[in-house]
């Protein structure tokens, strides 16, 4: 392919979208992405992940903060570029980046399109309980994910999914809608498809807040947001002043009639608590200071804190 393209992106995400376009040949005459952050107990300033696939590449790079600066914007236009390809970039593109290529800005989102636009659009699917998300590639509007839908590729939500094992899923199948679209953008034989603003939904970025598990909700409600939480922020219970990371759980369909939050047995599978509807097994969980492991282990060697009638709070 002997068009000129510019990558736009960040994170892991994004770099899997960069190394599909090299496996194939296809080499971007320049990378954009967010400048390097601190990172880490030392706080060391580190490359994005999609850097540092661009350095390893010899790929020019280029790291404005924003397109506010003059500069920046003349740079970019100075590319003469063909395509510009947006892939979770972080980074709020003006009309004059939008314009600057031949046949624009293009960019995979990680949703349905016109549901979940935003920030957060696998983990909030997951946690709302849909039975199958995908990647969307739009035309790039300033309107946060607005433009128009050029392609989509769907795929189930499984039961045992988490954020993590659907963010792999979203980006190889992203990667390869990606290139199968590419030759029909340049060839002109793919048209673009307006969004209907009526059925638009919007993916709020996940906060640490929401972190603490309410056992007041059924156990598939409590489980999705285990799921959906893991890998970041990680979901958290508090037993005696103690707060737990939980990592892992399964739904049980038995009905204890306890208190929700409250430890009904606990067994070679895991601890179980009593959720408002159905019971919750927490399977692997972590204490402060140490490692993920098995609930069971941990109950067994903690049998004082972990015992049949105590209640999460």
């Amino acid at each position: 392919m002997d068009k000129k393209i510019i990558f736009a992106g960040t994170p892991d995400f994004a770099a899997v979208h960069l190394k599909a376009l090299l496996d194939t040949g296809i080499k971007p005459i320049a990378v954009y992405t967010q400048p390097d952050r601190p990172a880490g107990r030392g706080h060391k300033l580190t490359p994005s992940e999609v850097k540092k696939v661009a350095l390893e590449a010899n790929i020019d790079v280029y790291t404005p903060e924003n397109f506010k600066n003059e500069q920046d914007i003349a740079q970019f236009e100075a590319l003469n570029a063909d395509l510009c390809i947006v892939v979770a970039y972080g980074v709020i593109l003006p009309q004059r980046i939008i314009d600057a290529c031949k046949f624009g800005c293009i960019n995979v989102h990680g949703s349905i399109l016109p549901e979940y636009r935003g920030a957060a659009p696998i983990q909030r699917a997951l946690l709302d309980g849909c039975k199958e998300t995908g990647v969307s590639i739009m035309k790039v509007a300033l309107k946060l994910d607005a433009g128009d839908v050029l392609t989509i590729a769907k795929l189930p939500i499984e039961n045992t999914d988490t954020s993590g094992s659907l963010f792999d899923k979203l980006a190889t199948l992203g990667a390869k809608t990606l290139l199968e679209t590419l030759p029909k953008i340049f060839d002109k034989t793919i048209s673009a498809t307006a969004q209907d603003e009526s059925k638009v939904t919007y993916a709020k970025k996940i906060s640490k807040e929401e972190a603490a598990l309410n056992f007041n909700q059924d156990a598939t409600v409590v489980d999705r947001i285990v799921r959906g939480l893991n890998p970041w922020p990680i979901a958290t219970v508090n037993l005696d002043d103690v707060k737990y990371k939980v990592f892992e759980t399964t739904v049980l369909e038995d009905d204890s009639n306890k208190t929700p939050g409250t430890i009904v047995s606990v067994d070679k599978f895991g601890i179980n608590v009593a959720c408002a509807k159905g019971t919750l097994r927490l399977v692997t969980i972590q204490a402060p200071g140490k490692g993920p492991v098995k609930a069971c282990d941990l109950a067994r060697s903690r049998k004082d804190v972990f015992c049949v009638g105590k209640q999460f709070e």
